[in-house]
């Protein structure tokens, strides 16, 4: 330990730092920023990946973007600007760095520089994953598994100097991905599950929509699109409509392959929209743990490393019972897109981040629950479901769960580690 700091304290007299080192991009000096200040917070250890906690992320989805199309990109609005032109601009750096990557001039014309189908897919990701769309999502979601497959891959290491390990590996970063026990692991710690309500709708009318998501579930393999058959046949002479609850995932020829299939007694819309969605197909959900998010909302691989750290909570001693909700700190990204959206922004982290703190503790209540916070999901399920499926009562999708906790004392506890 000694010899530690000893190393540690050489290392902060004699390496003098560069400000070439620090990012000129601002999203990635805020993304470090974050990431480095959290180490210093008290956290729990976290357990190996295989005795964590398992736990799925969960997102509603109706009819919301889901791919910017080219079209979309190049219409233009009263001002002459088109959304591709706009963003550009407000991300030069970004689009200087696609275009290198990509293998392409930065000063050739539009119709140069996207010539074949590849190109045109990898121009509508680059834009998506700027904007609200369900591919953002999506891929942010998607980083709790590659940092689960990391982590598993340097545990079978079998090492006792990392930095010697990570130069047996090439640093781990080509190595991991193509681990069959990583992947496996990976796969039995966490799950994905899209909540589609119409889904089934849209791929029979041949919507663009439908084609989307078929093509997110082709390009990651853990992602479950759950949505509401309508099934509509005659019986007896009479006409009949029967409604099913699917969970399907793309095969390896790319096609919608069903997992389940549960017939429901009747229409499950009952209430309001959003809520139903998530009470059909929170039954798809696996794992110990459920984390609820929007489609505003990001996640970035520095911060899925610290998830098993956040799991951990669920067994911390925060007063009688164990916690039911761990409250989550919200970054929306969208603060960048105007001064009112900065503004909006700025209040939803002081409301996240001070007021829930305070009514976590020392009050040990909960109103209502954020998107990025994560449920005990035996506990919710059982009381159910974190939505309640009112149209008369229920004027918030989400307080009822954080009524249903507040009822069982010092359940709830808040977090900023995670964002």
């Amino acid at each position: 330990m000694q010899k530690d700091m000893i190393k540690r304290l050489h290392s902060l007299l004699t390496i003098k730092e560069s400000a070439a080192n620090v990012p000129k991009n601002l999203e990635a000096s805020r993304r470090l920023q974050f990431f480095t200040n959290s180490l210093f917070m008290q956290m729990p250890l976290a357990r190996p990946v295989s005795e964590m906690l398992s736990f799925s992320v969960f997102t509603p989805y109706y009819s919301e973007t889901v791919l910017y199309s080219i079209a979309e990109l190049q219409k233009k609005n009263e001002d002459g600007i088109s959304t591709l032109f706009y963003l550009q601009k407000i991300y030069p750096d970004e689009w200087k760095n696609f275009l290198t990557r990509i293998n392409r001039d930065e000063n050739a014309a539009d119709t140069e520089l996207f010539s074949s189908a590849n190109d045109i897919l990898e121009l509508r990701l680059w834009a998506s994953y700027r904007g609200q769309t369900l591919a953002r999502t999506v891929r942010g979601m998607m980083y709790y598994r590659k940092a689960l497959m990391l982590q598993s891959y340097l545990e079978r290491m079998h090492s006792e100097d990392l930095e010697s390990a990570f130069d047996m590996a090439g640093l781990a970063d080509t190595h991991f991905e193509y681990s069959p026990e990583a992947r496996a692991q990976a796969d039995l710690k966490f799950t994905y599950v899209v909540t589609c309500q119409i889904y089934g709708v849209q791929k029979g009318e041949g919507k663009p929509e439908a084609a989307d998501i078929a093509l997110l579930m082709q390009r990651n393999e853990a992602l479950r699109i759950a949505y509401i058959d309508v099934v509509e046949s005659v019986k007896n002479g009479k006409p009949s409509t029967e409604y099913y609850s699917k969970l399907v995932k793309a095969d390896i020829h790319g096609k919608d392959k069903e997992i389940y299939s549960v017939k429901l007694p009747g229409n499950p819309k009952l209430g309001e929209g959003k809520p139903e969605n998530q009470n059909h197909a929170v039954i798809f959900t696996r794992g110990n743990a459920v984390q609820t998010i929007d489609m505003n909302q990001d996640n970035y691989f520095e911060e899925a490393l610290k998830m098993r750290n956040l799991l951990e909570e669920f067994s911390q001693n925060h007063g009688k019972f164990r916690p039911s909700i761990l409250g989550v700190r919200e970054h929306v990204f969208t603060g960048s897109v105007s001064s009112l959206a900065s503004f909006m922004s700025n209040q939803e982290t002081s409301f996240v981040t001070l007021g829930q703190r305070v009514l976590s503790n020392p009050l040990k209540v909960r109103m209502h629950y954020g998107h990025p916070d994560v449920f005990d999901r035996i506990f919710h399920i059982t009381r159910g479901g974190i939505s309640k499926a009112s149209r008369i009562i229920n004027i918030s999708e989400d307080i009822f769960a954080g009524f249903n906790s507040t009822l069982r004392q010092g359940n709830i506890t808040h977090h900023e580690y995670i964002q």
